[in-house]
């Protein structure tokens, strides 16, 4: 695996920013959730008894603990405890299906699930790991019992070791485990604070899941300067609106299909008076719909920012530049060292499109157990440190400002998620569709959407296949028509089986069917750059 030049901060550990909140601001509140809020110093000691609880329990260094909970106070707490008890917290993202959450479990080799028993219910079978169900107090009670009188962190402390695992999507289709250390996740909260400006005076919303990496620095960032992290679980963006409002939320980081739900909701829904500042991550808001946003709270300042969870955050655009740049990705981060380079790693020129480079105490150590992967992705920067090599080409101007161009490789960024072609591809295969590639088309809502193009021959057309039963009686969506008066029943089954398989921002909002073979390249494999700029031009024939 990839080694990277990073600071060693007096051995300190990612939980120390709870401990250290907790010593200067202990009757302040730290989080908040549904059920109310929590101070530093009760949550540092809630933290404390599970931590020595989970060294009781998993006395080996390192071990993975599989955190698959909504949003509250003790999920937040059990990530952390793993963090102090000098294990390997592993955040699942709530919305993962069972067999993605499986999948997740196997790859990172955990040893335990901490879950509720709804959540439980659904993994059905065998879990490839032991599990403690929250929601059963007496299971929550023996944990903490078996520490009682233990030390609740290791004698010995390094930042180098690793903290977290976020998973992300990989081009293959399967799990990647980014491995973060406790002085990834140091420099991250230091340099968001300070970009941010934040200080105890802030009250944050952590409205994206906190297995991206964005959302849980907004946990980081605000116990750096001793600020309260707002968590919600929400389901519309009207949620999002009133939760900035009842919590007087002063800054709020968000994808940009969120931005765009809440633009389309009445002004008078919410004041949004509170903000100081809004900022975007997992995907590109064009210059223009910053200005609506702009114009929606006008007291607030408009952060754009950019990053890749193999490094957190790269850049941010800083008030000054806003006048001329809106649109823009902006400038390094503090921590960070940026560079746009040609392919033999020589640097670009003004202007001159080239792969963004990142360098400095960000970037991570790669991915978990796939040091093929990792050596791909994770190579020596122009200095000889450890980088990592975004795939994203941007450009920079005279000014310096960096510019987005588009990704290189073809990973669909669809809502702020990540999602690899092969997982829709394997998904339609197992709904009984033969030949088929899924791309990602530019969309003003939703960055990229999915579009699966199905190979259809003339034995296709005439063996009446049948892609599963049909939705239950909801009948076709938007996304399943062929023409707006008529529902078309192949795509209808087909997607009611696909959203079965897959999560929700994983579904093709179309699916186009193509006549005769799908182009292949030299090497026999899909020509997807022709598919693409077919379908950009004049699409081949029904299209969903």
């Amino acid at each position: 695996m990839c080694s990277a030049a990073h600071h060693h901060a007096d051995g300190r550990s990612a939980d120390a920013l709870l401990r250290t909140a907790a010593q200067r601001w202990g009757s302040t509140t730290a989080l908040v959730d549904a059920s109310g809020g929590i101070t530093f110093a009760s949550l540092d000691q809630r933290v404390d008894a599970l931590a020595a609880g989970l060294r009781a329990r998993l006395p080996l260094r390192g071990t993975r603990v599989a955190v698959w909970l909504d949003k509250r106070v003790d999920t937040v707490a059990l990530l952390f405890a793993a963090m102090r008890a000098g294990l390997l917290a592993v955040p699942v993202n709530p919305a993962l299906r069972p067999a993605q959450v499986r999948a997740t479990l196997l790859d990172c080799g955990a040893a335990l699930l901490c879950t509720d028993s709804s959540r439980l219910q659904a993994l059905t079978g065998d879990t490839p790991c032991a599990v403690i169900s929250i929601d059963d107090d007496a299971a929550l009670a023996s944990l903490v019992d078996a520490g009682r009188g233990l030390p609740s962190a290791p004698a010995q402390r390094d930042s180098d070791e690793l903290a977290l695992l976020l998973y992300t999507s990989g081009s293959t289709g399967q799990p990647k485990g980014v491995m973060v250390s406790h002085a990834n996740l140091l420099a991250g909260a230091q340099s968001v604070a300070q970009f941010q400006a934040l200080s105890q005076d802030d009250r944050l919303l952590v409205a994206l899941p906190l297995s991206f990496d964005a959302g849980f620095s907004q946990i980081t960032s605000a116990w750096a300067a001793g600020a309260c992290a707002v968590l919600l679980e929400h389901l519309f963006a009207a949620d999002i609106q009133r939760a900035i409002d009842q919590y007087q939320i002063t800054g709020i980081t968000a994808v940009p299909p969120l931005y765009l739900q809440l633009l389309a909701l009445a002004a008078s829904s919410g004041s949004g008076a509170s903000l100081r500042f809004f900022a975007n991550t997992g995907g590109h808001l064009s210059a223009e719909q910053w200005q609506a946003l702009q114009a929606r709270w006008p007291r607030a300042q408009p952060i754009p920012m950019y990053g890749l969870t193999e490094a957190f955050r790269a850049s941010w655009l800083p008030r000054a530049h806003l006048a001329t740049s809106l649109g823009a990705i902006g400038i390094a981060i503090p921590n960070a060292r940026l560079h746009v380079l040609r392919p033999d790693g020589s640097a670009c020129a003004v202007g001159e499109y080239g792969e963004l480079v990142q360098q400095g105490p960000l970037v991570t150590r790669g991915y978990w157990n796939d040091p093929a992967r990792s050596a791909e992705r994770f190579r020596p920067g122009p200095d000889g440190d450890a980088a990592v090599w975004s795939g994203d080409t941007v450009y920079a101007d005279h000014a310096g400002i960096l510019w987005f161009v588009g990704r290189r490789d073809e990973q669909i960024k669809t809502s702020g998620y990540r999602v690899s072609p092969t997982e829709v591809e394997a998904a339609a295969a197992a709904c009984g569709v033969a030949t088929c590639v899924a791309l990602g088309v530019p969309d003003p809502r939703l960055g990229q959407a999915i579009v699966l193009v199905v190979e259809r021959t003339t034995d296709d057309a005439d063996s009446g296949r049948s892609f599963g039963p049909g939705p239950d009686g909801s009948g076709a969506d938007d996304a399943s028509r062929a023409a707006p008066d008529e529902p078309d029943p192949e795509n209808t089954r087909l997607l009611a089986a696909l959203r079965r398989k897959l999560s929700s921002w994983q579904v093709p909002q179309r699916i186009i069917y193509w006549p005769g073979v799908l182009p292949r390249n030299a090497n026999g494999k899909f020509d997807r750059p022709a598919i693409r700029a077919s379908l950009l031009t004049s699409e081949p024939t029904k299209t969903s």
